[in-house]
C-alpha cells in the first residue's frame, strides 16, 4: 500500500507537469494566429455607409454588414437582460469563459464524437464575430476561448457588451442591435417593447428562429426568452405572461433598392473610382455622404417620368397582346387540324410567338431625367431609366443618343459669339450639301415646308433645319465643335454639316449641363453630387458648396442666347405647349429635339433656378412612332415637372437677369432697323455692343402715307418681347 502510494506521489506531479506542459503548448500552438494586444485595442468594426439627400432622407446603406453603433448608454437595460438571460447568465461572474457549461458540453461533444452542443460565452461569441471564422472546428472553438480570454483583460464588462450589441448578426443583413431593431420593427431600439427585445434576443440562436421565414418557431423562442427573463428575476411573471400573449408584430421586409437607386449607383462608383476611397471605404468604413439630390424633386421627377413611360408603353404592349392573341388562335386551328388528320406546320403561330417574345424585349420605352442648379452645378434629381431592377444602365448619363435639334443652340451661339445679330435674315429654303464622298445632301424641315428669309430668332424659335445648316456652313462645323466642347460637352464630336440637325452622340447629362450656361451669365459650372463626406469620427474628408466654374460666354451673349430660347416657348415656338397644355407660365427658356425616326425625344430648359433635361426612347435606337417629337413626347415631363418643383420649393417667379452692356432697342419687325412711333409691329431685342442697327426704319416715317397709330396702342407695342 505503501509503495502504491510512493508511485502516486511520485507520478502525480509529473503527470500534472506534464498536462500543463501539454496544455502550455496547445495555447502556445493556438495563440499563433490570435489577435495581437494592439489589435484587440483597436476594435473597429465594419460600418455601413449612409448617403443622405439634402433634404435629410437617408438614400442608400452601402454595407457589407449593415450596422449602426449606439454607445451602451443607449443600449436599453431590458436587452441587455434578454440577450444575458437566454445567451450567458454568468456573465458578469466569468473570466470569457464559462467553465461549468464547457465541462458540461465537452461531455456531450465526446459522447457524440462531435461538437453538437454550444457553450459559447457573450465574450467567445464577439471573439469569434471580430476575429475568427464560423467554422465549427475544436482548434477554432480551442482559439475562440483563448481571444475571449485576452479580449476580458483588454476590456471591462460593460465595454464589452457595447461591443457585442454593436457586433452580433440579428440576421437578415441586421449587424448590431439597431440594424436589427430597424430592420424587425422599422423603429428605434429605445422605441421598442419588451416582447420584441425578447424576439431581437432570440434571433442570435439561428435561422431557424426568423419571423419572417418561420413564425412559429420565432414565437416559441420569444416565449422562452421571456420565460427564462422571469426565471433570472429580470422581469415578473406578469411581465413575462403579458408579453408573451402579444403577437410577432414585426413589419414585412422592406425592399433592399434604397430611394433614387440611379443617383446612388452613381455615387458609388464615384467613390469607387476616387483612390482616397475605394470599395473597402465605401462598404466598410461608416461614411457618412451628403449629397445635392434633393429627395422632393427626385420624386417628383420619377413620378413624371414614370407616367409618361406608361402612356406610351400602353399602346406598346396592347399590340403585343393582340399579336399573342392572334398566335394563341392559329395555335387552336393547328391543333383542330391535327385532329382531323390535316397536315399541320405550326410555323404560322410560332412566327407571332416569336415576334410578340421579341418585341416585349426590343419595345420598352424608357427614358433618362436630369435636374441641375445652374449656378453652383447641384445635382438636384437624376432617373436613369424606368427600373433600376430590370437594369441598372444610367441612360442619364451613360447612353449616348444623337440630339437632334437640342444641338442647334450651340451653332447659334457660336455665331451670336462672333458677331451675327438675332435680327439676321437667313434663307428657309432648299439646299444642297457637297459632302466629303461627292454625293449631295439634301436635309429638309420637319415639316418639309420653307419660310423663305426669316431671321436667326425665328429660325432658333421654329427650330428649322435649313436655316442652322447654312449659319452653320457659314461659321463652320469646327467653330460649333469648340462652342459645344467649351460649354460642357464631353464626347467626341465631328465636325461636318449634319451637326446642324444633331448627328453627333451625346448624354443628357452633358446637354443639361451645358445649357446651364445660358442662365448663369456665360459661367459653366462643373455638376457635381456630394457636398460633404464624413468618417465615422467625424472628421470631414472632404466638402464643397459647388462646382469648379469657368467663363466660356461673354454674358451679352448667354443673355442673347437665352432670350434665344424664351421664344422657342412662346407662340408660334416648338415648347409653346408648356404654356398652352401644361401650364408652366414662369420665364423659361429651352429646346426641343427629334431625331430624324422619332428614335429620340429629347428637351432640355431652364429657368433663373433650375435647369432641367428630359430624354425619351428605346434602348434600340428604333422609332417612338409619327409625330412622336420632342414636343409631343419630353416637353411634358419637363413642364409638369419645372412646375411642380418651383412650387414646392416655393421659389418667387424671377425674371432672367440683363447685363447692362447689353444694349435693348425696339426694331421695326419689317425692315429690322430701329423702330419709330409708326411701326405696326415691334419687337424688342437684345445686341451685343457694336452691333446693334443705327439706322431708322426708312419705312415707317411721318412723310410716309401711314395711319397714324392710336395712342393706347403705341404704348402696348413698344417695350413689349414679341416673339
Amino acid at each position: 500500500m505503501h509503495s502504491f502510494l510512493k508511485k502516486v506521489l511520485i507520478c502525480l506531479p509529473i503527470s500534472c507537469a506534464l498536462i500543463l506542459f501539454l496544455a502550455a503548448a496547445l495555447a502556445f500552438y493556438f495563440s499563433r494566429d490570435l489577435p495581437s494586444l494592439e489589435q484587440l485595442e483597436r476594435i473597429r468594426p465594419k460600418l455601413a455607409t449612409l448617403v443622405y439627400s439634402s433634404d435629410g432622407q437617408v438614400l442608400k446603406e452601402f454595407a457589407v454588414e449593415k450596422r449602426i453603433p449606439l454607445p451602451y448608454e443607449a443600449i436599453p437595460q431590458a436587452m441587455i437582460d434578454a440577450v444575458i438571460s437566454i445567451e450567458d447568465r454568468r456573465f458578469y461572474s466569468h473570466w470569457g469563459i464559462d467553465l461549468r457549461r464547457t465541462l458540461k458540453a465537452a461531455y456531450v461533444d465526446l459522447r457524440h464524437f462531435g461538437i453538437v452542443e454550444g457553450a459559447s460565452t457573450l465574450t467567445q461569441q464577439l471573439a469569434r464575430n471580430l476575429f475568427l471564422t464560423m467554422r465549427v472546428k475544436w482548434s477554432r472553438k480551442i482559439k475562440e476561448a483563448l481571444t475571449a480570454i485576452r479580449i476580458e483583460r483588454t476590456y471591462s464588462k460593460q465595454e464589452i457588451l457595447e461591443m457585442y450589441m454593436n457586433q452580433v448578426y440579428f440576421r437578415h443583413g441586421a449587424y448590431g442591435i439597431q440594424s436589427a431593431a430597424q430592420t424587425y420593427f422599422g423603429k428605434n431600439v429605445d422605441e421598442l417593447r419588451l416582447d420584441e427585445y425578447a424576439l431581437l434576443a432570440a434571433q442570435l440562436k439561428g435561422r431557424g428562429y426568423s419571423p419572417f421565414v418561420y413564425p412559429e418557431g420565432a414565437l416559441r423562442r420569444r416565449n422562452l426568452v421571456l420565460r427564462v427573463m422571469a426565471n433570472c428575476g429580470k422581469i415578473s411573471e406578469e411581465e413575462a405572461r403579458e408579453a408573451q400573449s402579444r403577437p410577432l408584430g414585426v413589419r414585412p421586409k422592406r425592399e433592399e433598392g434604397g430611394k433614387a437607386p440611379y443617383f446612388t449607383e452613381y455615387i458609388r462608383r464615384r467613390l469607387k473610382e476616387d483612390p482616397r476611397y475605394g470599395t473597402e471605404a465605401i462598404y466598410e468604413r461608416g461614411l457618412t455622404i451628403y449629397t445635392t439630390l434633393n429627395y422632393g424633386l427626385q420624386k417628383i421627377a420619377e413620378e413624371v417620368l414614370h407616367k409618361k413611360l406608361a402612356e406610351l408603353q400602353a399602346p406598346i404592349d396592347e399590340r403585343i397582346a393582340q399579336i399573342e392573341a392572334a398566335a394563341a388562335a392559329q395555335a387552336r386551328i393547328d391543333s383542330l387540324h391535327r385532329d382531323l388528320g390535316q397536315p399541320v406546320s405550326h410555323a404560322l403561330s410560332d412566327s407571332l410567338y416569336a415576334l410578340a417574345d421579341s418585341l416585349r424585349k426590343t419595345h420598352i420605352v424608357q427614358g433618362a431625367f436630369v435636374a441641375l442648379d445652374p449656378h453652383t452645378g447641384r445635382i438636384l434629381a437624376m432617373v436613369g431609366g424606368r427600373d433600376f431592377k430590370e437594369s441598372e444602365f444610367n441612360r442619364a448619363i451613360q447612353a449616348l443618343r444623337q440630339p437632334g435639334s437640342v444641338f442647334k443652340p450651340f451653332v447659334y451661339t457660336a455665331a451670336i459669339d462672333n458677331g451675327y445679330r438675332t435680327t439676321d435674315i437667313i434663307f428657309d429654303t432648299a439646299i444642297s450639301v457637297p459632302m466629303p464622298d461627292g454625293t449631295l445632301w439634301r436635309p429638309e424641315n420637319y415639316d418639309l415646308k420653307f419660310l423663305g428669309p426669316i431671321t436667326l430668332r425665328e429660325g432658333m424659335k421654329k427650330s428649322r433645319n435649313l436655316v442652322t445648316i447654312r449659319l452653320l456652313m457659314k461659321i463652320s462645323p469646327e467653330q460649333a465643335v469648340q462652342y459645344a466642347h467649351k460649354m460642357g460637352i464631353t464626347t467626341r464630336i465631328a465636325p461636318v454639316y449634319s451637326l446642324a440637325v444633331g448627328s453627333c452622340e451625346v448624354t443628357l447629362f452633358d446637354l443639361t449641363s451645358a445649357f446651364c450656361v445660358f442662365p448663369n451669365g456665360g459661367v459653366h459650372v462643373e455638376p457635381f453630387s456630394i457636398l460633404r463626406i464624413v468618417d465615422r469620427d467625424g472628421r470631414i474628408l472632404e466638402e464643397r458648396s459647388q462646382g469648379a466654374e469657368n467663363e466660356v460666354l461673354s454674358a451679352e451673349t448667354a443673355a442673347i442666347m437665352t432670350s434665344m430660347l424664351q421664344s422657342v416657348m412662346e407662340k408660334g415656338g416648338t415648347g409653346y405647349g408648356a404654356r398652352t397644355r401644361y401650364g408652366f407660365k414662369r420665364p423659361a427658356g429651352g429646346k426641343t429635339g427629334t431625331t430624324g425616326n422619332f428614335a429620340d425625344t429629347w428637351y432640355i430648359g431652364f429657368t433663373p433656378q433650375i435647369a432641367a433635361g428630359v430624354w425619351i426612347g428605346f434602348d434600340e435606337k428604333i422609332s417612338l412612332g409619327k409625330r412622336k417629337s420632342g414636343a409631343a413626347v419630353a416637353l411634358p415631363v419637363w413642364a409638369h415637372f419645372m412646375k411642380a418643383a418651383h412650387d414646392s420649393l416655393h421659389l418667387p417667379v424671377a425674371d432672367f437677369v440683363i447685363p447692362a452692356t447689353v444694349v435693348q432697342l425696339d426694331i421695326c419687325a419689317e425692315t429690322h432697323k430701329i423702330a419709330t412711333e409708326y411701326c405696326p409691329r415691334v419687337l424688342h431685342e437684345l445686341f451685343k455692343p457694336g452691333t446693334e442697327p443705327t439706322e431708322i426704319c426708312p419705312k415707317h416715317r411721318l412723310t410716309q402715307e401711314v395711319r397714324p397709330p392710336l395712342q393706347d396702342e403705341k404704348n402696348l407695342k413698344r417695350g413689349t418681347l414679341e416673339f
